[in-house]
């Protein structure tokens, strides 16, 4: 650990003169490059060199206590040097976790697509609840929620929904909702009063620049046709709805809520390279995962992550096996209990896989 921290000392030195030099800031992209790279290893290298106070202190402190000293003296050397080897240790753990490997979308805003799975109406609703859930969560958040397309189900609620939540940070919380999400509740059209258990799926999607995913246009079929409502009847009277077919990967992407057929296929495009990118990714952790026989990320949109039980009014992640009993408050945009304890266990799990 010491000789990667020596190492990233080195490099922050060496990213200190660049973001000074005036040739490197005339270069805007470079330099900012830079910048970003200075920044996030800054708090690695503050907390080392803290690090290195403490040993010196410790070196000092036990060949302090070789020296013929007073009692009193004495004794106050030893409280000092049981603080210092408590700092050393508390100081290591912080280290630990800092030099765990920061996932690159982190900052990110995110595209988030919510389909309703197994259980007819009752997981079109199931949907709705788990959009409103995301929006409320995204209000408290002071992130801004923007509904990309949807479409909807006669009784309420959606067949899918799809929306860009736009916040720094947004991905580094979000991405663990990715998966089957279970709901088990009495349905309000349920005479009987029986317990229905539907699905809805989520995928949170990175939101990806041009540089990451190079798409071919040639490898891009684009039919446009018009925009359809409940029942399939036609709401616009001109072109307007877009569907984008990536022939190489088999995705497909449509986009019809806006009235202009320009912005429905921006939108697409959005949506098309980030489902490009997150296949990507999705086959690079696979091979990881082959090759070192673990399960890489939280991330599967075909796991059962998550039960929402409305009779005991709990809400349990299985991949955590975390269990809050806060229902209401949970589907109001009450998550952050769950998204902290989801990252904890995922930093822990790197951690581990570091040292081994």
């Amino acid at each position: 650990m010491l000789e990667k921290l020596d190492f990233l000392e080195e490099k922050y030195k060496d990213l200190n003169h660049k973001i000074s030099d005036p040739e490197i800031i005339n270069r805007t992209n470079e330099w900012q490059k830079y910048v970003k790279e200075h920044a996030e290893i800054e708090p690695i290298v503050n907390k080392y060199r803290e690090y290195i106070e403490v040993i010196e202190g410790i070196k000092e402190s036990k060949e302090m206590l070789n020296d013929k000293l007073e009692d009193d003296f004495k004794e106050m050397v030893k409280e000092e040097l049981n603080d210092l080897n408590e700092r050393k240790v508390k100081l290591e753990e912080e280290i630990e976790f800092l030099l765990i490997p920061k996932d690159p979308n982190d900052d990110k805003n995110v595209i988030v697509e919510i389909r309703a799975g197994a259980g007819g109406d009752e997981a079109g609703i199931f949907a709705g609840d788990l959009f409103r859930m995301y929006s409320r969560y995204g209000e408290r958040q002071g992130w801004k929620v923007d509904i990309m397309n949807t479409s909807t189900q006669g009784i309420g609620g959606f067949k899918e929904i799809v929306f860009m939540i736009k916040g720094k940070g947004a991905y580094s919380k979000l991405k663990y909702e990715s998966g089957v999400h279970r709901v088990q509740r009495i349905p309000a059209t349920e005479s009987g009063g029986r317990i229905h258990t539907s699905t809805s799926t989520v995928a949170v999607l990175p939101e990806v620049d041009d540089v990451e995913v190079e798409i071919n246009m040639n490898d891009v079929r684009v039919d446009v046709y018009r925009s359809s409502g409940n029942g399939g009847q036609s709401v616009n009277t001109t072109d307007s709805a877009v569907r984008l077919t990536h022939e190489p990967t088999g995705i497909v992407v449509a986009m019809q809520d806006e009235k202009s057929q320009l912005k429905n296929k921006e939108k697409a495009f959005k949506v098309l390279k980030a489902r490009i990118y997150e296949k990507q990714i999705s086959e690079q952790n696979a091979e990881i995962a082959e090759a070192r026989k673990i399960q890489v990320g939280t991330g599967d949109r075909s796991e059962r992550i998550r039960t929402y039980n409305y009779p005991q009014g709990r809400i349990t992640d299985h991949r955590i096996n975390l269990t809050v009993y806060k229902l209401d408050n949970f589907l109001d945009g009450d998550i952050e209990e769950m998204i902290d304890a989801l990252i904890t266990s995922d930093q822990t799990e790197k951690l581990r896989n570091i040292e081994e």
